[in-house]
C-alpha cells in the first residue's frame, strides 16, 4: 500500500519542552518510515504551551501552538493525546477529558501515573481508549512492556533497581572521585543531570513514583507513591561510600519492589550492594532494573534512563503500538490488579544492616553490643573492630532481618553508654553470600 492510501491519525501534543521537542521532531523527521511501521501517518494537528513565543529546542511550525489545551485534547478529528508536561494537574483533568472522549493517551507522567493509574485505566476502558507509559520509567529502557507482557506467564518474584540517573550520579562521582555530597550535586548541575531544585530527586521521590508502577505492573496490585516507602541520599557523607568500598560494595539508591511475608513490599533507599553486583556497575547517570521472575529467573535491563531523545524513544514506540491498536479496532492491556496483594509496611520488610559504631575502647564492649542485637532476634553475620583508644569503632554486618527489629536495635545501641556514637547505618542489599 502507498504511504498517500494510508489512514491519517492526527496528534496532539501537550508540552514541547526537552522531551516534547524531540518527539515533535522525530515525528516529523521520521514521518514515512513511521508510516510504514503504524499503518497510518501521523499527522501533528496542535502541540498545547503555556508561551507560544518561547523559543524551542527544535523548530515547530508556529501555526500549531496553542494555550487551549482542552480544547485541543478533546477535538473531534485528534485520535491521539500525547501528554509531556508533567505534574499531577493540569495533566490528570486533561488526560481525563481526552479519554472521555475517546482519545488513546500516550504520556511519560510518573507523579500522575503513581497517584492515579487506576482512574485512568478506568477511563480509557469505559471510553474504549488506550493508555500508554512506557517512557514514565527508566526513559528508552524497555521496561514496563516486558514486565506487563513478555512475563506475563510468569511470576516476578522482585524488582531491584536503579531509577533515578540524578541520584545515581551524584553517588558514583562520590564513589569514583572522593567528592562529597555537595560538590558531586553541583556536578550533576553543571552537566544538566540535576534540576534547579533537585529535591524529588535525591530525596527520592521520583524514584519512589516509578517504583509504585513497577510494582503494580509486576504483582498486578495497585500501588501508589503512598504505598512506597522513600529515603533519599543527601545524608551520605564521604564516610559511608569509604566503608561501603572498604567491604567491596558501593552505595546506590534503590528501588526495591519485591514479594514478602504475604504480600508485596516497595521501598526506595540508599544501600550498599557488593561490587561483584551486576547493578554496582552502572556508572554516572544511566538507569538499570534487575528483575527475579520464577522462571525466567534474573533478567536485567539497562540502558538511559533520562534525557530528552532516550525519553522521546520510548514515546514514539508507545505511539506506533497505540496507532496499531486504533487501526485494528482493539484496546492495548488495561490494567491488572486481580491479585489485591497486602501491602507490607517498611517495619515488616526484610533486609539487611551495616552498623558503625563508636564505641569506649574498653574490654567486654562487644558483649552488651551483641546482646543488643539479640535482644531483638537479629543475628550478626560479621563483626570487626577498627582502630584503639578513642578512635574505636565497631563495624557490624547483620543476616536478613525485620526491619523494625533492625531500626529498634540501632535505637537502643544509641542508648549504651559503652556507645558514643552510631556513626552509620546503611542497608545492604543483594545475595547473603555476594
Amino acid at each position: 500500500m502507498r504511504t498517500t492510501d494510508m489512514r491519517v491519525l492526527r496528534v496532539a501534543l501537550l508540552g514541547c519542552g526537552v522531551v516534547g521537542s524531540q518527539v515533535y521532531r522525530l515525528l516529523t523527521e521520521q514521518s514515512a518510515d513511521l508510516c510504514a511501521r503504524a499503518g497510518a501517518t501521523l499527522e501533528v494537528v496542535g502541540v498545547a504551551v503555556r508561551d507560544p513565543a518561547r523559543p524551542r529546542l527544535v523548530q515547530v511550525d508556529a501555526g500549531l501552538f496553542t494555550t487551549a489545551a482542552e480544547a485541543l485534547v478533546t477535538r473531534p478529528d485528534v485520535d491521539i493525546v500525547i501528554e509531556l508536561i508533567g505534574g499531577i494537574e493540569p495533566a490528570r483533568t486533561l488526560l481525563l477529558a481526552a479519554l472521555g472522549a475517546g482519545k488513546s493517551v500516550v504520556t511519560a507522567n510518573k507523579e500522575l501515573l503513581a497517584a492515579d493509574r487506576a482512574e485512568l485505566h478506568r477511563a480509557a476502558r469505559q471510553h474504549g481508549g488506550d493508555l500508554y507509559y512506557e517512557a514514565a520509567v527508566a526513559g528508552a529502557i524497555p521496561l514496563l512492556r516486558p514486565l506487563r507482557e513478555s512475563l506475563a506467564g510468569d511470576e516476578v518474584r522482585r524488582v531491584l533497581g536503579i531509577v533515578n540517573g540524578t541520584t545515581n550520579f551524584v553517588l558514583d562521582q562520590m564513589d569514583s572521585s572522593g567528592a562529597d555530597f555537595g560538590e558531586a550535586l553541583a556536578r550533576a548541575k553543571q552537566l544538566g543531570y540535576a534540576e534547579a531544585d533537585p529535591t524529588a530527586d535525591i530525596e527520592g521521590h521520583d524514584a519512589a513514583a516509578k517504583a509504585a508502577i513497577l510494582a503494580s505492573i509486576a504483582f498486578h496490585t495497585e500501588v501508589t507513591t503512598r504505598d512506597v516507602y522513600a529515603e533519599g541520599i543527601s545524608a551520605i557523607t564521604p564516610a559511608d561510600i569509604e566503608n561501603a568500598r572498604s567491604l567491596g560494595s558501593v552505595v546506590k539508591l534503590l528501588a526495591i519492589c519485591e514479594r514478602c511475608n504475604g504480600g508485596i513490599s516497595a521501598r526506595v533507599h540508599p544501600a550498599m550492594i557488593p561490587r561483584v553486583h551486576p547493578l554496582a556497575a552502572v556508572r554516572d547517570a544511566y538507569n538499570a532494573v534487575f528483575v527475579e521472575a520464577e522462571a525466567a529467573g534474573r533478567l536485567m535491563f539497562y540502558g538511559a534512563g533520562a534525557g530528552g531523545q532516550p525519553t522521546a524513544s520510548a514515546v514514539l514506540g508507545d505511539i506506533v503500538a497505540v496507532a496499531r491498536n486504533r487501526l485494528a479496532g482493539l484496546r492495548g492491556p488495561d490494567a491488572s490488579t486481580y491479585a489485591e496483594l497486602p501491602l507490607v509496611p517498611i517495619g515488616d520488610a526484610l533486609t539487611r544492616y551495616y552498623v558503625q559504631l563508636d564505641v569506649v575502647d574498653r574490654p567486654g564492649v562487644l558483649a552488651p553490643v551483641a546482646d543488643a542485637f539479640a535482644q531483638q532476634g537479629v543475628s550478626i553475620k560479621a563483626v570487626r573492630q577498627e582502630g584503639r583508644g578513642e578512635d574505636a569503632n565497631l563495624v557490624i554486618i547483620t543476616h536478613t532481618a525485620r526491619e523494625a527489629a533492625l531500626a529498634k536495635t540501632v535505637a537502643n545501641l544509641s542508648a549504651m553508654p559503652a556507645v558514643r556514637a552510631v556513626d552509620s547505618v546503611l542497608r545492604v542489599e543483594g545475595e547473603e553470600g555476594e
